[in-house]
């Protein structure tokens, strides 16, 4: 009697435990991952919503606005996707107490468009000794994308910094003949990576860098290092700067009378508000005729005034951020980082966990993420966790970005 009683409710116990895993199952739920639920995942950003570099708010923003329009269609694979944002100020310590946050308290699924490169390494070792995918990080430092057998779980969007400055300097190796080049970078790995990149794009030509000055992310101001780059004698200005560096070093050259033959920046430029900024109501002449790199569709260039995705853009904006300003292209860098970010967890399933999507984003090869520039796609593979390595060039002329020449492929030069 007592083993047919024992055999009675282990067979009851079997039985309830397969219809809890049937019932899981059939809601979509995935094993044990944090922030997962039925019918929701949790996402966390870091973001500078306050201090020097606000500007770049925008990212997150854009971000989040696309998220909620994608929930207004039903999330994806029936979840809605919630995307905590919590300021750092752009202050890397302060990255590392929000993450935590995010991780330890929030129980985010992951940490998706932390912004920052100084900020994304702080947090990098943590993320991935907790396998908690480091998702799309706002960086292009060669380091989170070429370091991915150590940290797999990091992974990049943008182009690299090196890939920028590598076609910057091969673009004025090929027009610009005996250029001497001034250049101002940011000192860290951001700058750093950009100079570096510029240095290996002008290899084996006549141009060379006459000077360099680096400026600490919490300088109030860089009228001194561009006070000394124009005792250089350069006849190019290279400005590899955040926004707020990056208009004032316009605008002090402008009032020192340097007038360079040509100015380079990096993708700060991208932003059409901060160029129109550094132009001083179109008076500043060291801006017009600058050259930069572009890979998504400008907000401002008319060229896009009928393109359906713009188009998109501008009702996803007026409807889920219409205090915002529809013209800041960083709002479409975040709904493109968003997009993806979208396509991929729909690629991960329904069963969705961490490691599930580590593996689709390591191996992606996405075409028509509708706010990049046509035939710009994202591709990932071993040793690459950069998904966007290809750019136009553009030119900043009465008022506008005007892009020209073909596509570069840093991956294939």
């Amino acid at each position: 009697m007592t083993r047919r009683i024992a055999f009675a409710l282990t067979a009851l116990v079997l039985t309830l435990a397969t219809g809890v895993t049937a019932a899981l199952a059939g809601t979509g739920r995935s094993s044990a991952d944090p922030g997962v639920t039925p019918t929701s995942i949790l996402l966390g950003t870091t973001s500078p919503l306050s201090g020097a570099a606000s500007a770049y708010a925008s990212v997150a923003r854009g971000a989040d606005a696309y998220f909620k329009y994608v929930n207004a269609r039903g999330g994806v694979n029936g979840r809605k996707i919630v995307d905590t944002i919590v300021d750092d100020q752009y202050n890397p310590q302060l990255t590392v107490q929000a993450t935590r946050q995010l991780v330890e308290q929030d129980k985010v699924f992951a940490v998706f468009n932390g912004l920052g490169t100084e900020q994304n390494l702080a947090v990098r070792d943590y993320l991935n000794a907790n396998k908690v995918p480091q998702l799309f990080a706002a960086s292009g430092a060669t380091a989170f994308g070429s370091e991915t057998a150590k940290y797999p779980y990091t992974i990049g969007l943008q182009p690299s910094y090196q890939a920028e400055g590598w076609v910057l300097g091969k673009y004025l190796a090929r027009t610009q003949g005996a250029a001497k080049v001034a250049v101002l970078f940011q000192n860290d790995d951001y700058g750093k990576d950009l100079l570096n990149g510029f240095k290996k794009g002008i290899e084996r030509s006549r141009v060379r860098v006459a000077a360099a000055q680096p400026y600490e992310a919490t300088a109030p101001d860089v009228q001194s290092q561009v006070a000394k780059l124009r005792s250089s004698g350069a006849n190019v200005f290279a400005v590899f700067a955040t926004p707020k560096a990056a208009i004032q070093a316009y605008v002090y050259a402008n009032k020192l009378g340097w007038k360079p033959k040509l100015s380079l920046t990096n993708a700060v430029s991208s932003a059409s508000n901060i160029m129109q900024l550094a132009s001083e109501g179109g008076t500043n002449k060291v801006v017009e005729g600058s050259v930069s790199i572009v890979f998504l569709k400008d907000p401002t260039d008319p060229k896009w005034k009928k393109d359906a995705a713009m188009k998109l853009y501008r009702s996803i904006m007026k409807r889920y951020a219409p205090s915002a300003n529809a013209n800041d292209v960083y709002h479409v860098y975040g709904m493109a980082a968003a997009w993806t970010a979208v396509e991929a967890i729909r690629k991960a399933g329904k069963n969705l966990t961490r490691d599930g999507l580590v593996k689709v984003v390591a191996a992606m090869n996405l075409s028509g993420n509708p706010f990049l520039l046509p035939g710009i796609g994202l591709k990932t593979g071993p040793g690459d966790h950069f998904p966007i390595e290809q750019m136009l060039l553009q030119r900043w002329h009465k008022g506008t970005w005007k892009s020209f020449g073909g596509i570069w492929g840093y991956r294939t030069a």
